[in-house]
Parts: structure tokens; C-alpha cells; sequence
């Protein structure tokens, strides 16, 4: 689910211009790729501790991607309806993060 996220945030960021593609598109890229990127680093760690910290890294930058949508549409850069779009896949990622950081650790 994060990854297709991060894949529309791509899509939309690859129509910018050079300038706003340099600036904030590059953030708002990075700090998408990096839900994704944190929670798989973080299950591949050797212990329950360095997992859970990659998955609350994972989890700031979900909250770091919100904002950087939310300046994106204030510099109409995206609309309020791309937005929208986005605002129920917050709420199903955030959850399961939620879920998953406290399963660590308690697994069978």
C-alpha cells in the first residue's frame, strides 16, 4: 500500500517543473520512498528493538509526506481533490503501521 502510494506521489511530482521538481518534489519523493523503504529495512534488521525504530522512522515520514502535501496544494501544486485522493490510503497506512510497531516483539 505504501509503495503504490509513493508511486502516485511520483507520477503527480514528475509533471513539475524543473524548479518545483528540484525543491519540494525531491522531499516529497524522498519522504514517500521512505515509508516503504523504512518498514522493509527495519524487518530485515536482526532484533525486535531495530525494527521498531525503522518503523517509527517509516512512520514520521508519513506524517512528513502529509505536510509536503499539504504545501503542495497551498502552492497549487496539486489540487484538492489529488489530495482528497491520498487522504484514505493515509488512513489505512497509519493504522497498520500502528498495528505492525506493536506486533514487534510479540510475534509467535
Amino acid at each position: 500500500m505504501a509503495e503504490s502510494w509513493a508511486n502516485e506521489i511520483w507520477k503527480i511530482v514528475k509533471k513539475w517543473d524543473y524548479f518545483t521538481k528540484d525543491t519540494m518534489g525531491k522531499q516529497i519523493v524522498r519522504s514517500a520512498d521512505s515509508v516503504c523503504a523504512n518498514m522493509a529495512e527495519g524487518r530485515g534488521r536482526y532484533n525486535d528493538q531495530d525494527n521498531r525504530r525503522f518503523v517509527k522512522i517509516a512512520r514520521g515520514s508519513l506524517y512528513e509526506t502529509v505536510n509536503w502535501l499539504r504545501l503542495a496544494n497551498a502552492r497549487q501544486l496539486i489540487t484538492s481533490e489529488e489530495v482528497s485522493k491520498f487522504k484514505p490510503i493515509v488512513d489505512k497506512i497509519l493504522p497498520k503501521l500502528n498495528a505492525y510497531l506493536n506486533s514487534i516483539g510479540h510475534r509467535e
